[in-house]
Parts: structure tokens; C-alpha cells; sequence
């Protein structure tokens, strides 16, 4: 039931226009030596990826992206980077709280002779809290060599539903290329 629902995550990503997508990654590497690249290698029973389609959907979105930069992909011993992806889905909680205040009437103002036309005390107020699932998506490259984590890129958007498989492809493209715009990073002036 967990795979199902961390499915979701990628397949829902990207559908909003409240993407929140950011980039980190070590300043002291020279991207432009990475040439080839291969996938993480998981271990069998791990949770850590998405069910089988939604799997070859990020892979293969993952792959055209890294190809479309001139990355070639390779067997894992050859590579000069690994990459990876894992996904997460946070509960979140938001509260508004609005106050109407509705009609004119009559009340007297100690100041003044007479009525006076003002606000109503017609006031009411509601609370309206909404819980909703935020999913992540993130890309990690590792160098092969050093073993060490030299860039990840994620993206975190509410998940909304997407019903055709054709829907999920498009969705899962989509935040992928969001999350690869910025690899490699480009050399600061």
C-alpha cells in the first residue's frame, strides 16, 4: 500500500503552478569531466523506489533528459556518474480564518446627536482548515570516483491527480525537466 501511495508522488508532481524546485550541488567540481552515466544500483526488496511503472517512467524521463545533454548512458563500472532518485510525500496543514462583516444598521454614538449609519454588528466569523499531501521528487548524481554526492535537484509541489497513464507520463516529464534545468550548473561569472 506504501508503493501505491508514494506512486502518487512523482505521477501528480508538476501539476500546479506552485513548483517549488531547488538545486544544490559542490562549486569545487568540474562538470564539464562527466561524460557518462549510469543508475544507482538498489538493493532487492528496498522500498526506496516507486512501484514498476511509475519506476520506468522517472527513468526513462530521467535518461532523456541526461542524454539530451550529451550524457551517454553506460554500464555502472564504466560510469563517471551514478544517479538516483528517491521520493517523499508530506502531510501539510493550512488554516484560514475569515471574518465577514455584513449590512449597515443604525446604532447611537455618545459623541453625536442622533443615529448614526455605520457597520453592523453582523460579524461572523469561520475557520476553514485544509490538510493536503505535498510530494517530492529528488534527482541525486554521485561521482563514481569519489563516491561523494556532487548534485541534487528536487521538486516539491502539491499532488494533484492525473488519471491516464498518458497524464502521468506528461506529469513525471515535466518535473524531471524542471528539476535538470539547472545540470549541470552552470560555471559562475
Amino acid at each position: 500500500m506504501r508503493n501505491i501511495f508514494v506512486g502518487l508522488v512523482v505521477m501528480l508532481l508538476a501539476a500546479c503552478s506552485s513548483v517549488n524546485t531547488n538545486w544544490d550541488y559542490n562549486p569545487d567540481v568540474n562538470f564539464t569531466q562527466f561524460k557518462t552515466y549510469a543508475w544507482v544500483q538498489t538493493q532487492s526488496g528496498s522500498e526506496y523506489h516507486l512501484d514498476g511503472l511509475m519506476d520506468e517512467r522517472v527513468r526513462n524521463a530521467v535518461n532523456d533528459q541526461l542524454q539530451a545533454k550529451g550524457l551517454k548512458l553506460v554500464a555502472a563500472d564504466k560510469a563517471d556518474i551514478l544517479v538516483n532518485y528517491l521520493t517523499k510525500v508530506d502531510k501539510e496543514v493550512n488554516v484560514d480564518t475569515f471574518t465577514t462583516n455584513y449590512g449597515y444598521s443604525p446604532f447611537y454614538d455618545p459623541n453625536f446627536i442622533g443615529p448614526y449609519w455605520g457597520p453592523s454588528a453582523n460579524v461572523s466569523t469561520q475557520t476553514v482548515v485544509r490538510e493536503y499531501n505535498v510530494g517530492t521528487l529528488i534527482i541525486d548524481i554521485v561521482d563514481r570516483k569519489t563516491d561523494k554526492l556532487v548534485w541534487r535537484g528536487s521538486l516539491a509541489d502539491t499532488l494533484q491527480k492525473q488519471y491516464t497513464p498518458q497524464e502521468r507520463i506528461t506529469a513525471v516529464n515535466k518535473a524531471v525537466a524542471n528539476i535538470l534545468t539547472n545540470f549541470p550548473p552552470k560555471a559562475d561569472k
